[in-house]
């Protein structure tokens, strides 16, 4: 798989977030709203554990690229 375009997805167990890597252009919207769970210098770098359901949504709605998804998951 191409490093410049990866998929990785986390769950906090109500809700997964997904992260392409190739649409990411770095806006830091997802830091700056939501320093709890995505946390570049870290591995990994999103720790959705940290935050609420609904706190994630929000953040993930205002990425700019596109590059953050998300889908709830079936209970």
């Amino acid at each position: 798989m191409d490093p410049k375009n990866l998929k990785k997805e986390y769950t906090n167990g109500e809700v997964t977030i997904v992260w392409q890597s190739g649409k990411c252009i770095h806006s830091g919207n997802c830091v700056r709203n939501n320093p709890d769970v995505f946390k570049p210098k870290e591995q990994p770098w999103i720790t959705p554990d940290n935050s609420t359901t609904e706190k994630i949504i929000e953040t993930v709605k205002k990425c700019p690229s596109g590059a953050l998804s998300f889908y709830l998951n079936n209970k």
